[in-house]
């Protein structure tokens, strides 16, 4: 296989000479010249007559020489395309086809059969034969004689990644073989050594290749290691194809900072050869210029410069060698006007390198714009890279921040309703034993009234847990309305009552005006409505120093308008358009620094929003502040609830009721005990489902009260709604009214499909437990009568004053060492004593009661002037 692949060829190569001899000597013996016996058509068309008739011959000879011809040429095209396209493409990273190529080589064909050069072939094919055995030399003795004596690696790289692209060694020994080859042929160097030239060049390139290997010391042959992770590798696939290949195929690219096949490798333009910057030829070529360089030049010279006179040498060498082989094939043919032709080829080659200069210098500053422009793009793509990796890193932070907020939400959430269910506990029974003590008549009045204050400071922290649910229910998104029929005159008695004694104590006027006929009963969300107005006035009580506050209700028609007008610092006009979000307090400069967390307003105007509803605010800084509030509140019919009678519940009329609680609260179950059981009810308690079960199946109870948290340690499920559904099934109870209690802010659900039949919530008001009962169960109620307290008779003028002054040093006095018990006793024992000065000991009152001693004691003088 190895002769028949290589020097095998040598014996086909023998029978054609003969058989050309052969024609030579048949075309001589038939009287043809010997130039003439040269000619191929003449050596075919001699050999077809023979057999055919004189024009069939040298039509077949005709055909003949075409046809060999054309596979001679598109051969040595399609040969020459390959090593042309693999040049081009290491060169230029350009892979055009091998087609392209073809063609280029069968034009070049075509041009030299039309210059006519194939005339001086002898010449041309002797300084071919030249470069070919230099060329062969080279390779040869550098992979045995290198190889051989280890003058470099061992191993035979031919990956681009892996190599330097000019090796001085094979390089540096075909051009100087190739150069003394050339003189030999040009006769310089005698007569044998022009017979001899190609095995001149062929014994100039064995000897040249290890001196230089041993000069370089073999350093120019690999410009970077394989991988030795690779070596045990069967197959490694190429980033940029996808195709796989033998580890001997593929580099690491760290442009891709992965594998390569060599290929892709070729063709890539865009690493610059990152994976060996020594080893470009524009490093090699700086590299060997520095060292010929003095070193006071090596600092002043200019890369484009020096870039330019490179392309420049090259592009000059280039046309001389053109221009040199067509003078020297021109001046063969006409000897006589060779100092003619040299004249004219000089000065074509002198304007056209001018020219060329210029295309030059256009080519290499194109070429350094283009090298800024690709630079600049890489660092802004590294730039961009950058920050893609930079805004990765933030949001993988802010999704780990965003997964804590959120976990910090829900335990916040989970926190505030556990906090408040909590809190509703012991609010329950402080507010319970409170209601059921203000009604107590054996407490003598003034002890009914702090404990009336306690009744009081209860629901204003129950108001404050309600604002804590608002809050984790806007967050939730999502906030319950439970629209009812309400009092519309006693809930605005309690709110203006409730606002009335807070401006007195602060020293405030509190003003209410109304229509004279209100609706007595409206449907609306009376929980809603009444955070609403009490946030809005709340702010207008903090807010306000000096002054009153205003509320103003109108009644166009269905709507409703809320006006809560102060007198105190404003607003400033750039703080208006912010007051409702969250968080935000536009507290003025000079005003006094007051509590709160800025939530006040955006739950309003939330609550407002969703109760279909509109709020506005006018403001001007030093004349106080005007919030309206418009609500569509529908009018109720009239007697669907009836209004509650006056007077205290004592007990009911008619047999004698049975009530089952199920509360896990003991407190809360001596609560209902001491709450149901004076007014004639029998109480049965249980503290869990189980036990409220066995009681309902002893006897017949005529309604349930159900707390909706209770323990589930026996009978899993059984909680307040589990139970009440137990209940239900039983045929006994089916009928049976339920009213569930529950401290959970969430409103229960299943009433709408009949498993409870109200709800209550904790801390429970007992009022409404009274009316929820009787509502249910119908009961007639049995009343204290109350007697309308006579009126006092008209003070005389002067009278108040009169009955006043002779307390007026003890009041001092108490104010002035500030025994408040002592002063609130007093004024108290004043009013009973004195009915006609009860108008002016109530300012007094509120101003002990907020502590404002010094005012307290400005008006006691003001009192005394006027007594006097």
């Amino acid at each position: 296989s190895l002769l028949a692949a290589g020097p095998g060829w040598v014996v086909p190569g023998i029978v054609k000479m003969l058989m050309g001899s052969v024609l030579g000597v048949l075309t001589l013996g038939l009287g043809f010249g010997a130039e003439q016996a040269a000619q191929p058509i003449l050596l075919y068309q001699a050999a077809y007559g023979l057999a055919l008739p004189p024009h069939a011959a040298l039509l077949a000879a005709a055909m003949l020489v075409a046809v060999a011809q054309s596979k001679i040429n598109v051969t040595n095209a399609y040969a020459g395309s390959i090593a042309w396209s693999n040049f081009f493409s290491r060169l230029t990273h350009r892979h055009p086809g091998r087609v392209v190529w073809l063609v280029f080589n069968a034009t070049i064909g075509l041009l030299l059969m039309e210059l006519d050069i194939y005339r001086s072939i002898a010449p041309i094919l002797a300084f071919y034969s030249v470069l070919a055995c230099a060329w062969v030399g080279a390779i040869c003795a550098d992979l045995v004689l290198v190889k051989g004596l280890r003058l470099g690696p061992n191993v035979i790289e031919f990956k681009r990644a892996h190599l330097y692209d000019i090796n001085p060694v094979g390089t540096g020994a075909m051009l100087l073989a190739t150069l003394v080859g050339a003189f030999c042929v040009a006769g310089l160097l005698g007569a044998y050594a022009h017979a001899f030239a190609p095995f001149v060049a062929l014994a100039t390139a064995f000897i040249a290749v290890p001196a230089i290997a041993v000069a370089t010391r073999g350093r120019y042959y690999l410009a970077r290691r394989p991988r030795r992770a690779w070596a045990n590798r069967t197959r490694l696939v190429c980033t940029v194809c996808d195709n796989g290949f033998e580890p001997q195929d593929m580099a690491y690219c760290p442009a891709y900072a992965a594998p390569i096949c060599s290929l892709c490798c070729t063709l890539d333009s865009r690493c610059r050869d990152a994976c060996k910057p020594q080893g470009r030829y524009g490093a090699q070529l700086s590299a060997l210029l520095r060292s010929w360089v003095p070193a006071m030049l090596r600092g002043r010279m200019d890369p484009v410069l020096l870039r330019f006179l490179g392309v420049f040498s090259l592009t000059a060498m280039v046309l001389g060698f053109i221009f040199s082989a067509f003078y020297w094939q021109a001046a063969s043919q006409h000897s006589g006007l060779s100092a003619l032709l040299a004249a004219a080829f000089w000065r074509v080659f002198v304007c056209i390198l001018l020219v060329a200069g210029v295309f030059v210098w256009l080519q290499v500053l194109a070429r350094e714009s283009s090298l800024a422009a690709e630079e600049e793009s890489r660092r802004q793509t590294q730039l961009l890279l950058a920050e893609i990796d930079a805004h990765r890193r933030t949001d993988a932070k802010l999704a780990r921040a965003r997964e804590v907020a959120e976990a910090a939400n829900i335990a916040k959430t989970r926190f505030v309703v556990g906090v408040s269910h909590e809190l509703r506990t012991p609010l329950n029974a402080v507010l319970g034993y409170a209601q059921l003590l203000e009604n107590d008549e054996s407490i003598p009045p003034r002890r009914r009234e702090t404990i009336r204050i306690i009744r009081r400071s209860g629901e204003h922290l129950h108001g404050l847990i309600e604002g804590l649910m608002d809050i984790s229910k806007i967050e939730a998104g999502r906030i319950e309305i439970e629209r009812r029929e309400v009092n519309f005159p006693d809930f605005l008695a309690q709110i203006t009552g409730m606002f009335r004694l807070q401006a007195a104590a602060k020293g405030l006027t509190f003003d209410f005006e109304a229509p004279s006929r209100l609706p007595a009963l409206v449907f609306i969300d009376e929980i809603r409505l009444r955070q609403i107005l009490i946030n809005l006035l709340s702010n207008a009580l903090k807010f306000t120093e000096r002054g009153g506050i205003r509320l103003t209700l109108r009644v166009p028609g269905e709507v409703m308008e809320f006006e809560i007008a102060d007198t105190g610092p404003g607003i400033a006009p750039e703080n208006l358009s912010r007051i409702f979000e969250p968080f935000e307090r536009a507290v003025p400069k000079d005003a006094n620094a007051v509590p709160g967390i800025g939530l006040g307003l955006t739950i309003t105007k939330l609550l407002v929003e969703i109760l279909g509803g509109r709020i506005s605010v006018e403001s001007a800084e030093g004349k106080g502040s005007r919030f309206k509030v418009q609500l569509l509140i529908s009018r109720a019919k009239q007697g669907s609830t009836p209004a509650p009678a006056p007077g205290r519940i004592t007990g009911y009329k008619g047999a004698r009721r049975t009530i089952i609680a199920a509360e896990d609260n003991a407190v809360h179950r001596s609560l209902l005990q001491d709450a149901l059981t004076p007014l004639g009810f029998t109480l049965l308690t249980a503290p869990d489902g189980p036990s409220c079960l066995r009681l309902a199946a002893d006897c017949a109870a005529d309604l349930f009260l159900l707390d909706f948290s209770m323990p589930q340690n026996e009978v899993p499920e059984l909680d307040g709604l589990g139970l009440a559904r137990r209940l239900r099934q039983d045929a006994n109870h089916a009928g049976t009214p339920i009213v569930m209690l529950t401290a959970h802010a969430p409103v229960l659900r299943g009433a709408q499909d009949g498993v409870y039949d109200a709800v209550l919530p904790k801390p429970l008001n007992l009022g409404k437990l009274l009316q929820t009962i009787g509502t249910l169960l119908k009961i007639d109620w049995t009343r204290d009568e109350l007697t309308a307290p006579a009126a006092p008779a008209p003070a005389l003028p002067g009278q108040a004053e009169a009955a006043l002054r002779p307390h007026i040093a003890q009041l001092r006095y108490l104010a002035q060492i500030g025994f408040i018990r002592g002063l609130e006793e007093s004024l108290e024992r004043l009013a009973e004593e004195a009915p006609e000065a009860r108008a002016m000991l109530a300012p007094l009152a509120a101003l002990a009661a907020g502590l404002r001693l010094p005012e307290f004691l400005a008006a006691l003088e003001e009192l005394d002037r006027d007594a006097a």
